[in-house]
């Protein structure tokens, strides 16, 4: 029986690679892992199908840069407190476009704080996100939402494990450079492609030559299946070849990766937000770090950032470390705020307009 603890030190190894660390489309993932982490492509391999069996792995997959695909937004939603958990299941298990989907809460009443539930949405090509969250608040009862589409990001990538041991106020050397947010058209032969590089690995696709059998899935062959998921990653639409780590539930065997999700909010002068997002983007804890504009519901925040961590006093320390820079680079913060996670639920949300145009018709007969 391997090993299935993320903290066991070959699975940490492994881990602290295959997390985030394997950029862009790589023919052989594995190997990758296996070359960059020291371990042998044959242990890489069966460690990852044993987490990924186990639960400790909850997905292993090719990400994409979906905000370049289909419109998004991070989306707050008022709903009444009686409504809050059936609001919450319908978003998870009834909406493929709903990805995140957290229940947040603040440590006192402030800006906001009666939007407790928080939920990442994607409305594909040809679609209205305005339209779909209207959708989705009259399926919910939800009073008002607030659509906070991303600007710009300046961070992406979970690395839990190798983020356990980082200290407040550790840094990148350089300001984080913002990716612009800008849709990419496809053509019905890329997506075709695309929607098989995407799909999430089963334990028994952990092997060599991995996109073999998706190629055959695509209906292209091998050379031809690489030929296009290289041609998406050079336009930048391709992310990370990822192992995902179940962040927010125990383990079987009752370890836990993480306790608390903190979103950092910050409210800084209209025009320094590339400047702001690069100062505070650079700093290891975050996992994300966007410019999104909150509205006067959440007193103007224009930065936010996401760190986990199982101590929610060393969160705040981060935290500090944060504000205390942004202080040195003369950047005020007229307002600044944390919004903590407690019920969540994550999948990656939907961008097929194809399945779509299938939901919504399913939608409109209930």
């Amino acid at each position: 029986m391997l090993p299935v603890e993320h903290n066991d030190p070959i699975n940490a190894k492994i881990l602290a690679i295959s997390e985030d660390k394997i950029e862009g489309f790589v023919r052989e993932p594995f190997e990758e892992i296996a070359n960059r982490s020291g371990v042998g492509v044959e242990v890489v391999m069966a460690r990852i199908a044993a987490m990924l069996r186990a639960g400790t792995i909850r997905r292993v997959r090719q990400t994409l840069l979906a905000t370049n695909l289909a419109e998004g937004a991070l989306v707050a939603w008022k709903v009444p407190e009686e409504k809050i958990d059936t609001a919450f299941d319908w978003m998870f298990q009834r909406d493929p476009f709903s990805g995140h989907v957290v229940l947040r809460s603040t440590d006192t009443a402030s800006a906001g704080s009666d939007y407790k539930l928080w939920t990442t949405v994607k409305a594909p090509q040809g679609f209205s996100l305005q339209a779909h969250c209207e959708l989705l608040a009259k399926k919910v009862g939800a009073e008002r939402f607030r659509l906070m589409p991303a600007k710009g990001i300046f961070t992406l990538g979970v690395g839990h494990v190798r983020r356990k041991t980082v200290e407040p106020g550790s840094k990148a050397d350089q300001p984080a450079k913002m990716m612009p947010v800008q849709l990419v058209k496809l053509s019905e032969h890329e997506w075709n492609v695309l929607l098989a590089l995407k799909r999430e690995f089963t334990p028994d696709e952990v092997k060599p030559a991995p996109w073999v059998s998706r190629g055959s899935e695509a209906g292209v062959s091998l050379e031809e299946f690489c030929r296009v998921a290289e041609g998406l990653n050079a336009r930048k639409i391709v992310g990370r070849f990822s192992t995902f780590l179940e962040h927010v539930k125990p383990s079987a065997g009752g370890v836990r990766v993480t306790r608390f999700n903190a979103l950092f909010h910050w409210a800084i002068p209209p025009g320094r937000e590339i400047e702001t997002g690069g100062e505070v983007g650079r700093h290891h804890i975050l996992t994300h770090c966007y410019w999104r504009e909150a509205g006067p519901e959440f007193r103007n925040v224009n930065i936010m950032a996401v760190a986990h961590g199982t101590d929610k006093r060393l969160l705040l320390e981060h935290k500090a470390a944060i504000d205390q820079h942004l202080r040195a680079c003369e950047i005020p913060a007229s307002y600044t705020n944390v919004f903590w996670g407690g019920r969540s639920e994550i999948k990656p949300s939907e961008i097929s307009p194809r399945v779509y145009r299938e939901w919504l018709s399913e939608q409109e007969k209930s």
